[in-house]
């Protein structure tokens, strides 16, 4: 019996001496979706995705030249070419907002991990990925796509996310991620006040 407790204790001391790699792999993986999403960005269907958001959002919706809700009329699905389409988007700034909004993203993504070298660099990083994505948690609030539609089945609205919704909800976890890190940046930080 003492084995047993003796064994658990060892590994539960081990698993807790892995805490700052845990840590660590949360950068990376905020690294990897910020880079990975903020370059998508760059791309025409990614960019014309992400306008129901931007268009119902009170905060980002002065990015566009025309207003919801007259984005409906010229949606595209992924891969589709429509010319007349394309050239509403252009001429709304979908393409210029989304090329702008891919390098802040990736910039966010980059600071949050130079936060494993540099503590001061990864708060600043941290705190802009947490403000980013209670900006990205609002479209749940503003962005009417985020739910399933009233199409008859009886089956719409709260709580049922769309295909949309249940993108944007996965936010919540980066948020909690990104809070882990910013506490650790925090912590590292006033370590190095305390020495000097």
């Amino acid at each position: 019996m003492e084995t047993i407790s003796s064994r658990l204790q060892a590994g539960l001391q081990f698993i807790v001496s892995t805490n700052q790699w845990g840590v660590h792999a949360i950068r990376i993986a905020i690294f990897i979706i910020f880079i990975w999403i903020g370059g998508l960005k760059f791309w025409n269907y990614e960019a014309e995705g992400i306008v129901p958001f931007v268009a119902n959002s009170p905060f980002m919706n002065f990015f566009y030249e025309k207003k919801a809700p007259e984005y409906k009329d010229y949606k595209l699905k992924e891969g589709e070419f429509d010319a007349k389409k394309k050239a509403w988007h252009t001429e709304n700034n979908t393409y210029t907002f989304s090329h702008g909004l891919g390098l802040l993203i990736m910039s966010f993504g980059i600071l949050t991990l130079l936060g494993i070298w540099f503590p001061r660099v990864g708060f600043v990083g941290a705190t802009f990925v947490i403000l980013m994505t209670i900006g990205t948690l609002s479209f749940l609030i503003t962005t009417p796509e985020c739910w399933v539609p009233d199409l008859g089945s009886g089956e719409h609205g709260f709580p049922l996310l769309s295909g949309a919704g249940r993108l944007v909800i996965k936010d919540t976890a980066i948020l909690a991620g990104a809070w882990i890190v910013l506490v650790d940046c925090a912590r590292r930080v006033l370590k190095q006040l305390q020495k000097a």
